[in-house]
């Protein structure tokens, strides 16, 4: 969970770099390092674990996989989630709360569904 955690953060940070979102050095460094140490800690522990190479080897494999598809997961969300002409999502960051500046937005509530 670790890893998947570290791997979902540092991706964030690179796609809101790119975006123009500041993002300060010490979190980009952070991400970086946690994912690291994540990468570290498993290849530690296969190291010293009493398994046949194919099975290290397997489990070696899903961790990278599953980190790829957690990056993959996070980047599909965020791409499909709906944005306003200033380029920010409709949503408050991981909520899916309408944001109350969003026109159309009145206590956070649709006016057309109501």
């Amino acid at each position: 969970m670790y890893g998947l955690f570290s791997a979902v953060s540092l991706q964030k940070s690179v796609r809101d770099q790119l975006q123009g979102i500041p993002v300060t050095p010490i979190d980009f460094g952070l991400c970086w390092t946690s994912l690291a140490l994540s990468v570290l800690l498993l290849a530690v522990g296969l190291w010293h674990a009493s398994l046949a190479s194919s099975e290290k080897g397997f489990y070696g494999m899903s961790f990278v996989l599953s980190l790829f598809a957690a990056v993959a997961v996070q980047k599909n969300v965020r791409d499909n989630e709906p944005r306003r002409g200033d380029g920010r999502s409709e949503f408050h960051e991981g909520l899916g709360i309408p944001r109350k500046d969003v026109g159309g937005y009145e206590g956070g509530v649709r006016q057309d569904e109501v």
